[in-house]
């Protein structure tokens, strides 16, 4: 488990340029037992009315791509 989630860390910090560029971030949190990364969106990614289409078509469909084990990303507060 530890080595899915240094994985985990390293596709986010592939992504975290692009949001850093738009003045946001993202932060992992955690991985459930179902395979589900959690994260917090941070800066202005957090409340942005784009952070959905951000998370599911961007963050989730890249950090799919890489480890396709993972079932789903979804953003915690």
């Amino acid at each position: 488990m530890e080595q899915l989630q240094e994985n985990i860390v390293k596709v986010l910090a592939q992504i975290r340029p692009t949001l850093q560029r738009d003045g946001g971030d993202v932060e992992f949190v955690g991985i459930n037992a179902d395979q589900v990364v959690q994260v917090r969106l941070t800066g202005a990614c957090q409340g942005c009315p784009m952070a959905k289409i951000t998370l599911k078509e961007g963050i989730e469909k890249f950090v799919k791509s890489e480890i396709p084990t993972i079932k789903a990303v979804e953003a915690v507060e």
